[in-house]
């Protein structure tokens, strides 16, 4: 009994002990392994993007994909250590950064069913978002944390806004369509909204166009809203970050939940309750 337990507490400290390395920077061992990692994915990119290069394919197209498969399995592995070291393995595994690391190695398996699935391996460059916290940089977390928490707050009136432009832009490419018709361009009410989307925009591509005079007119009047409908989006999430908290965070993840942006003295974590 005695035995059994000892195994259970040795087990218990190397779980402890490769958290510390995989998921705090505050060691020496843990900086290590995080400035490894960003290393292996900043040249599992460039892999990735060489590989898309025909001349560099041609000629290294066999050590290319050999080396991108070599990243795939040490990154599964690490993400398989990472759900064995937290507490609730299923609270990382549907967390940003869970889902990011999930992410970052499934196109490699998807591209033996899908031939050409491994170019989505440049999501790996989201993984790099963990060189703030590897280089100390706390107020750039801060300031990650503010605006993440003005988003979520402005959600609600960023929803009615794309609610409104939607039925503008339904509104006004149903009258372009009746203006024009099929035989300048806008074949349906679909296209004639692509339209109304591309100009509301400012985008303007210029493969549609009006050439009716009333036409004109009103190609001219969305130009005009344009404008004045950029700054709403950016005028509602500007409100929610001037009126943020701002308070300073620190660099330790939670045990449970592998959270972060905790305040220095929080003694539980803001996101699942665990102890710190």
């Amino acid at each position: 009994m005695e035995s059994g337990a000892q195994v259970d507490f040795s087990r218990a400290r190397w779980r402890e002990r490769l958290y510390i390395v995989i998921f705090e920077a505050d060691t020496r061992a843990g900086r290590a392994f995080d400035l490894a990692l960003l290393a292996f994915i900043l040249i599992s990119i460039l892999a990735v993007m060489l590989e898309t290069v025909p001349a560099i394919a041609a000629s290294y197209g066999d050590p290319l994909r050999a080396a991108e498969w070599f990243f795939t399995i040490a990154f599964t592995a690490e993400y398989v250590v990472r759900l064995a070291c937290v507490r609730s393995p299923l609270r990382y595994a549907v967390s940003f950064f869970g889902i990011v690391d999930l992410l970052a190695i499934l196109p490699s398996y998807l591209s033996l069913l899908l031939p050409g699935a491994q170019s989505l391996l440049v999501i790996r460059s989201l993984r790099l978002l963990r060189v703030f916290r590897v280089l100390k940089l706390a107020r750039f977390v801060a300031n990650a944390n503010m605006l993440m928490t003005a988003l979520r707050s402005s959600r609600h009136k960023v929803i009615v806004f794309l609610g409104t432009v939607f039925i503008l832009v339904v509104i006004l490419g149903s009258a372009m369509y009746l203006i024009e018709g099929p035989e300048r361009g806008f074949t349906s009410i679909p296209e004639s909204v692509y339209w109304a989307i591309v100009t509301l925009t400012t985008v303007g591509y210029g493969d549609v166009t009006p050439h009716t005079v009333l036409g004109r007119v009103l190609a001219s009047v969305v130009m005009m809203l344009g404008y004045a409908i950029i700054a709403v989006p950016t005028g509602i999430v500007t409100v929610e970050m001037s009126s943020a908290f701002r308070r300073p965070v620190s660099t330790q993840a939670c045990p449970q939940c592998a959270a972060e942006g905790h305040a220095p003295d929080a003694r539980f974590c803001r996101r699942c309750g665990a102890s710190l």
